[in-house]
């Protein structure tokens, strides 16, 4: 049988830099689907979907909110020509009951162990309308690494600079945070891989920079710890989100290759000031994400916290607007008081106001969300700060004798290092 994997584009917020990432949530799912089953893929967001492909069936992988609209859309095309398609993913969880109304079949949950059942009813002509494994989490030995064979790696570079790879060592969390949705997803329940078999599918990927993207590392101090140290021979550089400011243990990150991290800046406090500055004492950078919007925040808090922002020495800030995604505590107040204004899931993308706000009007949280990046950004392009975080991992890979360097990829001498080229290829 072939079946054709789709990751559908969205649109890419305005003045921001732009670039892909390869996704991790199709390639995961098609790593638990059934060997003899012959699998293509296309991620539209930077290549073009051939709807005339030879395929038997069809499966639309979304994780934005902002995708689902296209992924409709997509559907309606294969089904126009004869096709099957069923849904998959984040996305198609949150909005599972809007989807199916577009689909032959949605899927619900984590994919191993369960892919056979609706390959095997699609075969027998029995496809059932709602495949539902949300309270049947799997065992996380049964996770093997990703079909990462599956997409093209030459297209994920930005301006001749190789992106990172995604993986993830755990799922679950046991926190539940306002606007987030993954005690929905996921359960409230942290469960770690086993280590062993998260190292055996790191030293698989043919890439020096990582992205871990569970939803935090510092859940298990000694889950963490473990998986640290056995990542410190791979000689890898990673992007997490955050880990456990116990000196011992950003001390093995900093061993085992933490480049840098992603930290939820919520107020101006002095832990928050702390806990950036025990990231750069180790040379762990640090990426702030920053929620506008939420309902303990009036104008002046939010004008405190951009000054605050660059007092602190961010490497990189990401500004979001409060987003009320179904199945949130954010959806469900802000719905049962009359308060999102707003249904078009097109703009569900943290960077439009779709709400109103507890302590000023729409138009004004918009104002302070393009001020919050402009001022952030004001002498130092978002770019320019991206590439200095770039520039420390590349040249760590060279102190190592681990880089391998890509079609014009460079560190900048204006950033006081050497310029670095690959002229080989051009």
């Amino acid at each position: 049988m072939k079946f054709k994997l789709i990751y559908p584009k969205w649109q890419k917020l305005p003045g921001q830099t732009t670039f892909n990432l390869p996704p991790h949530g199709p390639v995961v799912f098609a790593a638990a689907m059934p060997n003899d089953i012959v699998i293509s893929f296309t991620d539209e967001n930077v290549e073009n979907i051939d709807f005339d492909e030879d395929c038997d069936f069809v499966g639309i992988s979304m994780m934005l909110t902002t995708q689902v609209k296209r992924g409709w859309k997509i559907a309606k095309e294969f089904q126009n020509r004869g096709k099957k398609v069923i849904f998959g993913g984040i996305a198609t969880m949150l909005h599972a009951e809007e989807t199916s109304l577009h689909a032959d079949s949605v899927f619900l949950g984590e994919a191993e162990g369960h892919t056979e059942n609706f390959i095997n009813d699609w075969k027998n002509g029995n496809l059932k309308k709602v495949y539902n494994f949300m309270n049947d989490l799997p065992d996380t030995n049964l996770i093997t690494p990703a079909r990462r064979d599956l997409y093209n790696k030459n297209l994920y570079n930005h301006k001749g600079v190789q992106m990172v790879d995604l993986f993830h060592a755990s799922r679950g969390c046991r926190f539940n945070c306002y606007p987030c949705a993954v005690s929905f997803l996921g359960g409230r329940k942290f469960r770690p891989r086993p280590v062993k078999s998260a190292i055996d599918e790191l030293e698989k990927i043919d890439n020096n920079r990582i992205f871990i993207v569970d939803n935090s590392l510092a859940q298990d101090k000694k889950w963490e710890t473990e998986l640290f140290n056995a990542m410190i021979p791979l000689n890898k550089n990673f992007v997490s989100h955050t880990i456990d400011d116990d000196p011992k243990i950003l001390k093995l990150a900093a061993k085992a290759g933490a480049w840098y991290v992603y930290q939820a800046v919520f107020d101006t406090s002095d832990y928050i000031k702390d806990r950036i500055k025990k990231y750069h004492d180790f040379g762990i950078g640090v990426e702030g994400t920053i929620l506008l919007g939420l309902d303990n925040q009036t104008e002046d808090d939010i004008l405190r916290l951009i000054d605050f922002l660059l007092e602190i020495n961010l490497d990189l800030a990401e500004f979001t607007i409060l987003t009320p995604f179904p199945h949130t505590k954010a959806y469900s107040d802000l719905k049962q008081n009359n308060r999102i204004f707003d249904n078009n899931w097109d703009n569900y993308n943290a960077g439009k106001v779709v709400f109103q706000p507890k302590n000023m009007s729409p138009q004004r949280l918009q104002e302070l969300y393009h001020f919050a990046w402009e001022t952030f950004y004001k002498n130092e392009s978002q770019e320019e700060k991206m590439f200095k975080l770039l520039a420390t991992a590349m040249l760590r890979e060279m102190e190592k004798g681990t880089f391998i360097p890509r079609k014009r990829e460079l560190v900048n001498k204006s950033f006081g290092k050497k310029v670095v080229r690959d002229m080989s290829s051009e």
